[in-house]
């Protein structure tokens, strides 16, 4: 076993007792650190189903204000016009004048909390 006489001290250390007691110090330093990457990528997918919640309702808004100035179904526009397995809720199709006001609601994808709902409104001239 090699000893190495400390600079500053004057003491022997042994390099192979130094480096055993070393050797697990790194996986439970990573060990540690796992759930803060867990949680960092959660709340990145969090807002990733927020941003996607948000897109789904203006489509939605928008097929269903477009539907309903052509006097067609905005409810069913509404539906047909985001992915599926994407629940969305449409209000409006009336309008003062000469226009069409629709809003969209999307319940938000729940990952870490719930978020609620993604609300959207599109107003589209009534096509004559």
């Amino acid at each position: 076993m090699r000893t190495r006489v400390h600079e500053n001290t004057g003491q022997h250390t042994h390099r192979r007792a130094r480096l055993g007691r070393d050797r697990g110090q790194v996986a439970i330093e990573y060990l540690g650190f796992v759930p803060v990457l867990l949680i960092v990528g959660l709340v990145g997918i969090q807002i990733g189903a927020v941003a996607y919640a948000a897109e789904q309702a203006g489509t939605a808004a928008r097929a269903g204000a477009r539907a309903a100035s052509l006097r067609q179904d905005a409810g069913a526009a509404c539906a047909r016009a985001v992915s599926g397995g994407t629940d969305v809720s449409c209000t409006g199709g009336g309008g003062g004048g000469d226009t069409v006001t629709v809003t969209a609601t999307v319940r938000i994808p729940k990952i870490l909390w719930d978020l609620g709902a993604a609300k959207k409104t599109a107003t589209m001239p009534l096509d004559h």
